[in-house]
């Protein structure tokens, strides 16, 4: 098969890692930077364009599509799609999942638990939007952060107007959630394929910080999670339409509350933690999905 992944940076572990698990199954793979494509878009010979050249039919193209690329990143993608390519996780359902508003509604309309959650506009709902979400403590998001970015805890009720206020001076869309105290700064991030959870992580916030992200130093571990948190994992990936998902939960007194789904999770923690080969569980299902009956060329 031929293969394309989506990058901006072919160098960083998980771009090579897919790289190496395709082409150790005997697949070609190309690394195709989503911002130097342009497309020609018609009905009879729609193409995409890369570096002055036409690019040929790709059977699979897996999207490692940025936030902040999101946008045309998807273009691209839905491009390929009209083309006749197999999308590890189709556009539709990145632009869902990066949309956090968007994505907790939808989360929402199926019933899934997560954290109590405002989202506002005017400076002047700020009192009872606090009082929406429990009160201070609460954290303040804004909706097109990532990894950590633009998330604040705001631990009394003054300091939550500040933050609240400063956001909107800037124009910026927030959401306000409940502050999960007895969740202790550590969330659960499972790596959901299909209708599976093939790997699930620990992850807890260093020291003085309540952010779990292990991109701002956070530590993690092994875990084994209940078959609710499983169930709730694979529901919430498959709302969104994503095959591929990292899902990320909160441990809370009502139970299992899920914080965001990531549409392009990284795999270097997750791999390194576990010790499993995720990589190769993704190409795996590219194979059955993409080429059903397709037997590597290699021992992979």
């Amino acid at each position: 098969m031929k293969m394309a992944i989506l990058t901006r940076d072919g160098s960083i572990y998980s771009c090579k890692r897919l790289r190496d698990a395709a082409e150790e199954r005997g697949h070609q793979v190309q690394m195709i930077d989503p911002l130097s494509c342009y497309m020609n878009i018609n009905s009879d010979s729609p193409a995409v364009h890369y570096r002055g050249e036409a690019l040929g039919h790709f059977d699979a193209v897996i999207p490692r599509i940025g936030t902040a690329t999101t946008f045309y990143g998807t273009a691209v993608l839905r491009q390929f799609e009209v083309r006749g390519s197999y999308p590890l996780n189709e556009s539709v359902a990145i632009t869902r999942a990066r949309d956090k508003l968007r994505s907790l509604q939808l989360l929402a309309r199926e019933g899934i638990d997560m954290p109590i959650t405002g989202f506002a506009s005017s400076p002047d709902d700020t009192d009872d939007l606090i009082a929406m979400v429990g009160g201070a403590p609460l954290v303040v998001k804004l909706v097109e952060g990532t990894q950590g970015i633009g998330v604040v805890l705001a631990e009394t009720r003054q300091a939550a107007e500040s933050v609240i206020d400063a956001f909107r001076g800037l124009n910026a869309h927030i959401l306000v959630q409940e502050f999960i105290k007895e969740a202790q700064g550590r969330d659960i991030r499972c790596l959901v394929i299909g209708n599976e959870v093939v790997a699930a992580i620990e992850r807890e916030a260093k020291e003085g910080d309540f952010r779990s992200n292990l991109h701002r130093g956070g530590k993690a571990r092994a875990v084994e999670i209940t078959e609710q948190e499983r169930k709730i994992a694979v529901k919430a990936a498959c709302t969104l339409g994503l095959e591929v998902a990292g899902v990320d939960i909160l441990r809370a007194q009502r139970g299992p509350l899920v914080m965001e789904v990531n549409a392009s999770p990284g795999l270097e923690g997750i791999e390194g933690v576990t010790g499993l080969d995720i990589a190769t569980m993704m190409i795996t299902w590219i194979e059955q999905h993409a080429c059903p009956g397709y037997r590597p060329k290699t021992g992979g």
